[in-house]
């Protein structure tokens, strides 16, 4: 199973509710980040930034859902 980004969050509350609406459709999704959200609560650089993961599989379901919710 190969993961991939299918939405960048500028945050960790933004990344769980898109992390929520896609597992909502029944699209398994991981959180992957480089900082600890206590200690990086906004986003410079990239730092702060959270990506929602999917299998590769599901990558274009996925962007159909995000779209449709107006995510994007």
């Amino acid at each position: 199973m190969k993961m991939v980004a299918v939405y960048r969050a500028k945050g960790e509350a933004e990344a769980q509710v898109i992390k929520g609406l896609l597992e909502s459709c029944g699209i398994p999704c991981l959180l992957e980040s480089n900082a600890a959200p206590s200690v990086h609560v906004f986003t410079v650089d990239g730092m702060g930034l959270v990506k929602v993961m999917v299998d590769e599989s599901r990558l274009e379901e996925a962007n159909k859902v995000i779209a449709r919710e107006g995510c994007v």
